[in-house]
């Protein structure tokens, strides 16, 4: 045995502890068209991380067809701390100039089917070795495929034991649908 080899086997075996690196599919057999039929949904119970993040993708793709019904669906997710009037200033000018982002965060969804999702509707939410390293949070990601990076939701866990968005990342610009790109 090396002079190292016991303290790399005493820091593998950490490491592999405290790794994360779980994936979870959420899955919208439909998609709701009122904040009672959001509420509705086995997701909106915030009992995860991961369905609260993607709850958040979801209550984003209403904004372009419905500002108030995203709005009140997004402060539903931020519990006892609803959207300033900042947050909401900054949701508008992101979508001043796309509403497909929020769309390119589903399987299936990219450039050259004008992020059309496929069915069912369906996001992958996963975390990484750095996703719990602040107690009560969670710092989870998701693919766009219109983005070469994933994005983030943050969510932080309240005494009522729900997860609850704290802030997202999401909204950062992407490639251009094929349909609107004179380049594609």
């Amino acid at each position: 045995m090396g002079l190292f080899d016991d303290l790399k086997n005493k820091a593998a075996s950490a490491v592999g502890a405290v790794q994360h690196n779980k994936t979870e599919n959420i899955v919208f057999p439909r998609l709701p068209d009122t904040l009672d039929q959001f509420r509705a949904l086995p997701q909106a119970q915030l009992a995860t991380p991961f369905d609260t993040a993607a709850m958040t993708v979801l209550a984003l793709c209403f904004y372009p067809k419905d500002k108030d019904l995203s709005l009140a669906m997004l402060d539903y997710l931020r519990g006892p701390r609803p959207l300033s009037g900042m947050d909401k200033q900054f949701i508008r000018d992101r979508f001043m100039d796309s509403d497909y982002v929020p769309r390119s965060y589903f399987n299936g969804a990219v450039p050259s089917n004008d992020y059309t999702p496929s069915e069912p509707y369906t996001i992958s939410v996963f975390e990484n070795p750095y996703s719990y390293t602040d107690q009560n949070y969670a710092k989870l990601f998701i693919n766009s495929g219109g983005a070469d990076s994933p994005r983030y939701v943050q969510l932080r866990l309240a005494k009522d034991g729900k997860w609850y968005l704290w802030e997202q990342f999401l909204l950062s610009g992407i490639r251009q649908p094929e349909s609107s790109n004179p380049w594609a």
